[in-house]
């Protein structure tokens, strides 16, 4: 092989730009016993990629799966919430107090303020949706459906 035509792989192996039949004719050079002086430093790294692939692992990896293990775990995750939220429990009991009233009139107008507030913020709401339904009728007129 021409040495010129080494170096030029070379270079273009380094940029990653070789094709498979580049990459053989490069294994098969520098597996040769005739290297160039200044190439010689290349020649462990094609070397070990053909010894790389014939090396076998010897080693059993265990296929076991790790689903019990995140079962049990999500078991003990919902027991250290239950057990939260029962510690919490017990440790602040509900108010009595939840705001009733005895007498029915205090009542009715305690809940006619209330609505009035909800039905004002209501309101507010439908005032906003108008200005959206004045850009879709915009858009309907700019952008005309066929």
């Amino acid at each position: 092989m021409e040495l010129h035509n080494i170096e030029s792989l070379l270079e273009k192996y380094f940029q990653g730009e070789t094709s498979i039949a580049e990459e053989n004719e490069l294994r098969n050079y520098f597996s040769s016993a005739d290297v160039a002086q200044h190439l010689i430093q290349y020649k462990p790294l094609f070397s070990y990629f053909i010894h790389a692939k014939e090396e076998k692992s010897a080693k059993q990896i265990p296929l076991q799966s790790k689903k019990r293990y995140v079962a049990w775990l999500s078991v003990a995750a919902s027991v250290v919430v239950l057990l939260g939220v029962a510690f919490t429990w017990f440790n602040n009991p509900p108010q009595e107090d939840l705001g009733s009233f005895d007498d029915p009139e205090i009542a009715f107008r305690e809940t006619k303020r209330a609505l009035a507030l909800l039905s004002g913020n209501v309101n507010k709401g439908i005032e906003s949706m108008q200005y959206v339904q004045e850009y879709e009728n915009t858009k309907g007129q700019v952008f005309l459906k066929n």
